[in-house]
């Protein structure tokens, strides 16, 4: 890897750091539906941890896959907080069973729990994930099943602008998922600081990544 790649993934540590604070396990006193939204943060942020591992180790590929999984957990942690009933919300905490993963099948995808999401969420979140959608998700979901864009950069390689490109989306999911997660502990301060880390870290972030308080 060149060094910009190794300063970016540097830079992307420490960002990982500032903001791991704010993934918090559930006070057990919540409603399912806090916990399940709480929940599906900590598994998108532990999707990015692992995007940073894999794209350090130079599995790319594996890298890239993740990001559509831990764009797709922050989406339904969204979803679950803001749309979901509770027979939705029940349904996903209830214990495993042949019955129950049928069930869930029937969940909405992602791409219509972003429209049930329209003036629901913050509208500036909201835009972000939309354009991530429009822009990665063909080459995303070619990249999960095997399909033309996973054969061809791996077999070909990675250009390293692509690499950083991937690695700055998957801070700013991790950047939102932490803005979600003070706000669903009700915290104005948590929120600014968020907020604030997001200015100081905006080398590792897309461009036009600023986040609402």
């Amino acid at each position: 890897m060149v060094p910009t790649l190794n300063n970016l993934l540097a830079r992307s540590a420490e960002l990982e750091r500032r903001l791991e604070g704010f993934i918090l396990p559930p006070p057990f006193d919540e409603p399912d539906k806090l916990v399940a939204s709480r929940i599906m943060c900590s598994i998108a942020f532990e999707h990015a941890e692992s995007v940073k591992v894999l794209i350090g180790a130079g599995n790319f590929t594996s890298a890239t896959g993740l990001l559509r999984l831990q764009f797709e957990a922050f989406v339904r942690g969204m979803w679950l907080i803001y749309v979901a009933d509770a027979d939705s919300v029940a349904l996903l905490m209830s214990e495993l069973s042949d019955e129950g993963m049928v069930k869930a099948q029937k969940m909405p995808t992602p791409a219509a729990m972003l429209d049930e999401l329209e003036g629901k969420a913050l509208k500036q979140t909201l835009a972000k994930l939309k354009e991530f959608k429009q822009n990665s998700w063909k080459s995303l979901n070619s990249f999960v099943h095997g399909g033309i864009h996973a054969v061809n950069r791996h077999s070909k390689g990675y250009p390293i602008l692509l690499l950083m490109q991937l690695l700055k989306a998957s801070n700013s999911l991790s950047v939102m998922v932490c803005m979600l997660m003070s706000e669903l502990a009700e915290s104005p301060i948590g929120k600014n600081r968020v907020a604030e880390i997001n200015i100081e870290f905006e080398d590792c972030l897309p461009m036009d990544s600023k986040t609402e308080r």
